[in-house]
């Protein structure tokens, strides 16, 4: 026991419960300041989440999504890449796998899987631009990426609005995928269990993709812990100068990471189409790929921590709604929140490697002037 508690993992967990806990407080003291009622402003925040089933639900289902997004931020993000570019993946993932489920005349099941393998496939031909642009022309990822996360919106937008939006409707939304085609719910369809299954589809959105995400955790921790690709995408990140020493094809690994983030993100964009809004609709994403960022962060980039961090922000979202449909508090302030914990956490990870660059830079000093004594 006292070797965990000394452990790296328990240092790294406490500090994120410490900047947890610093956000909280700073949270409250701003709601006293703006809301009338702030102790029960902040009780819907911290509590309203797990006081119905369907909160509950909505808790989950948005931090399965961001479970996703945030698998692929932490493959880019090793690979040392400033790469941002989910946004626009998840939402060509969504668009294709509606486009799947509504128009192409196949058997439920395998519409289904039909709709992530295309989700995947687009994701990952998406980032193909980028990832060529970076490794052949050093193009800056950050910008490429933010480029074309607003040509996927739009996009997106265009092919809704003129092909597949109904004739004479007044929104601009697609058809209702079908209940046959909707994800089906994460509990079994067992006797027993019917009428827990039946209460939760009635309440939630809750569905399959619950084991996707699992699944899709473990297969990033092995990728980068346990296969050669990963050695040599954690090389990269960590020293390109070295990882070209030791003939490790950079180009290659700078491609590899930004496309394979992109099935991930598909395959939450299949989970925005058939299990959450369950059609096409504008701005389905809500901004999700961008949040990928902080989840990857919180999580220092470990694919196991990926789900608390996930479970931790999605809870925060969902609060944040609570509060702004009971309370006379806006969800700005959990973006205040959301921002402190985030920033104390980054400053943490940055202090290391200033203290290094600080007494690299007084060892320089120190040897210079040694060399200026010898010299006169």
């Amino acid at each position: 026991m006292k070797n965990f508690f000394k452990s790296k993992g328990f240092r790294e967990l406490l500090r994120v419960l410490i900047a947890l806990a610093i956000g909280i407080t700073l949270g409250f003291i701003i709601t006293l300041f703006v809301s009338d009622s702030p102790i029960e402003a902040y009780k819907s925040f911290l509590l309203g989440p797990l006081t119905r089933l369907n909160r509950i639900g909505d808790w989950l289902e948005d931090s399965l999504t961001l479970m996703l997004v945030g698998l692929a931020m932490c493959i880019v993000f090793t690979a040392g890449l400033a790469y941002i570019g989910v946004e626009g993946q998840m939402i060509l993932g969504a668009l294709i796998s509606g486009v799947v489920v509504l128009y192409v005349p196949l058997p439920p099941v395998l519409r289904i899987i039909l709709a992530f393998v295309m989700a995947s496939v687009v994701g990952f031909l998406w980032a193909v631009i980028p990832a060529f642009l970076k490794a052949y022309l050093d193009a800056n990822e950050l910008v490429t990426s933010l480029m074309l996360n607003t040509i996927a919106l739009k996009a997106f937008d265009y092919f809704l609005k003129y092909y597949i939006m109904p004739d004479g409707s007044r929104t601009m939304t697609s058809e209702r995928v079908p209940k046959e085609l909707q994800l089906p719910s994460f509990i079994p369809d067992l006797p027993f269990l019917s009428s827990i299954r039946e209460l939760w589809m009635k309440q939630t959105s809750v569905s399959i993709i619950v084991y996707i995400a699992i699944a899709a955790v473990i297969a990033v921790y092995l990728l980068l812990f346990k296969t050669p690709f990963g050695f040599e995408l954690r090389t990269v990140g960590s020293n390109k100068k070295f990882a070209r020493y030791g003939g490790i094809n950079i180009k290659r690994t700078v491609i590899l990471s930004m496309t394979v983030s992109g099935i991930f993100a598909g395959i939450a964009g299949t989970h925005l189409t058939l299990a959450i809004h369950n059609r096409l609709i504008v701005g389905m994403s809500l901004g999700m790929g961008f949040e990928g960022v902080n989840i990857a962060t919180l999580a220092r980039l470990n694919p196991l921590l990926i789900p608390i961090s996930s479970l931790l922000y999605g809870y925060m979202r969902a609060g944040a709604e609570v509060m702004e449909r009971t309370t006379d508090v806006s969800r700005e302030l959990v973006m205040v929140i959301q921002a402190v914990i985030l920033l104390l956490v980054t400053a943490e990870r940055l202090m290391p490697t200033i203290q290094q660059r600080i007494a690299d830079h007084e060892e320089n000093n120190n040897r210079n002037g040694k060399d200026v004594k010898r010299i006169q």
